[in-house]
């Protein structure tokens, strides 16, 4: 698949704001890429692609987890996670994607232990593209532009800190995930 199919599958299926928020991502990953040394086309495809399952159906969804042998615990959390990892199998399903774009679009919502280099750029682009507004986003803009790995470690921290201001489970491979990064040298 190439970009400028990405982008009409995109447009097609987002809505107004969720796509603006891709090209958000998309300029953000391609910056980033271009600043650690990544492949910029890879970058640029996988934030395309991120939220491809976000509006789709959550029963549906939620029968892609089981049909494909996904990780059960995604259906004991909240359903904001199921877009990532099942957006990646349908994908795959459906284009011929190289596995590394497919792992960034997997883990681009609760990350993972041992994330690779793009893993981590889409993990953070989401988080800090231009048209995003929360308190700390500047800080993780900021991180981002000092040292990938810590951008990776700050956005996690802000997001586990704000599902605990809401007092909801988090998912473990998010705790995982902050572990594994934390412990690295």
């Amino acid at each position: 698949m190439t970009f400028e199919e990405a982008h009409e599958l995109i447009k097609q299926t987002l809505p107004e704001k969720r796509y603006i928020h891709t090209l958000g991502v998309v300029e953000t990953a391609e910056r980033l890429a271009d600043q650690y040394g990544e492949n910029i086309e890879q970058a640029r495809l996988a934030a395309m692609l991120h939220d491809y399952a976000k509006y789709f159906d959550t029963e549906k969804m939620r029968q892609v987890v089981i049909d494909e042998g996904l990780d059960p615990n995604l259906l004991q959390y909240g359903d904001e996670l199921l877009h990532a990892p099942v957006g990646a199998v349908l994908l795959a399903r459906q284009y011929d994607l190289d596995p590394h774009v497919l792992s960034a679009i997997r883990n681009h919502t609760t990350g993972e232990p041992g994330m690779s280099r793009l893993d981590q750029i889409l993990f953070v682009a989401d988080a800090i593209e231009p048209n995003r507004n929360y308190p700390g986003v500047d800080r993780l803009r900021t991180e981002a532009e000092q040292s990938l790995e810590a951008a990776v470690v700050a956005t996690l921290r802000q997001t586990i800190e704000f599902l605990l201001k809401k007092s909801v489970r988090i998912f473990p491979l998010t705790i995982d995930t902050y572990n594994d990064f934390v412990n690295t040298p």
